[in-house]
């Protein structure tokens, strides 16, 4: 039985921000209920998105965005490798990106949405789950500050128009064809802030701890997994775990279907510099704290590291 904390959000922040802090701090992981995105909501995306990905390969590959790097739009099933992975991950995608009014002064950093005409209500539904996704991301965000003896608000700054990213994602069936060593989803960090995933029920998604096992995580239906990345990692000097993890192909029947998930990479905005805080630099430590790089560099140098920069 593993402890990865899993909490209600609709409980006070204040009752919840240590038992979150502490799993986020030995596992990088966290499940939460309660988070206030509609069921029927999500029931709705699921639906557009299994309309969309059922489309024609043709009809798809309309919407890859070239020299894109895949921030927008389709990215076809196996384009995207893990970092120092040797094959393609099992998959195809789609990104649905913040939305900024012309002018604005972070519109260099984010390119403008596409939308497939293909399948009626896609926009306006991930246009709302995209939102609650944001609202449910910045009340866990709360919960972090106050575990780091912080005000309650203290990131609100920080990812205020945010470079993050909604990904509808499609693991086919596996086929007779597969890629020896291939799986859904190689070991891997995510990039972001924080990541907030819908459709972690379906079994395959496992972390690696600190001691080198795989470990399932556990997530009940329309629950959210929650996972540091690499970004916080960084602000927080490693005291909160940006870690390791995978989705490994099923077994028996569950290998014959599709799988389907939403994550939400919630980001810092990109000219925000990251920079480890204070109260998570031991000055005793011999490993200095690494050196400060605003969002928008850290997230090109890892894209281009996971082929897709």
């Amino acid at each position: 039985m593993t402890d990865i904390a899993s909490v209600s959000l609709a409980q006070p922040l204040e009752t919840i921000a240590d038992e979150l802090g502490r799993s986020f701090a030995e596992y990088g992981f966290a499940v939460v209920r309660d988070h206030g995105i509609p069921q029927s909501l999500i029931n709705e995306a699921e639906a557009v998105s299994k309309a969309f990905f059922a489309l024609p390969d043709s009809v798809k590959r309309a919407y890859k965005i070239e020299g894109g790097g895949g921030a927008r739009g389709y990215t076809p099933f196996g384009t995207e490798k893990a970092k120092d992975a040797e094959v393609m991950d099992l998959k195809e995608f789609w990104h649905v990106g913040r939305t900024l009014p012309p002018g604005h002064p972070l519109a260099e950093f984010m390119a403008p949405n596409v939308w497939p005409d293909e399948v009626e209500g896609f926009k306006a539904t991930m246009s709302a789950l995209f939102t609650a996704f944001e609202t449910a991301g910045a009340r866990v965000l709360e919960a972090i500050a106050l575990h780091l003896g912080r005000p309650r608000d203290f990131f609100a700054a920080s990812v205020e128009d945010g470079n993050s990213v909604m990904r509808l994602l499609h693991y086919p069936p596996l086929g007779e064809g597969a890629p020896e060593g291939a799986i859904r989803a190689a070991a891997h960090e995510d990039i972001n802030t924080i990541t907030l995933l819908l459709g972690a029920e379906e079994a395959g998604l496992e972390l690696l701890t600190r001691d080198g096992t795989w470990l399932p995580i556990p997530a009940a239906e329309g629950a959210l997994v929650i996972n540091v990345g690499d970004m916080l990692d960084r602000q927080t000097n490693g005291r909160l775990r940006s870690t390791t993890h995978r989705v490994v192909n099923p077994r028996g029947d569950a290998a014959r279907r599709s799988r389907y998930s939403m994550p939400f990479f919630l980001h810092f905005r990109p000219d925000f510099l990251i920079e480890a805080l204070p109260e998570c630099v031991d000055t005793s430590d011999s490993a200095p704290p690494m050196p400060p790089i605003t969002a928008h560099d850290f997230l090109m140098q890892r894209l281009r590291e996971i082929n897709l920069a």
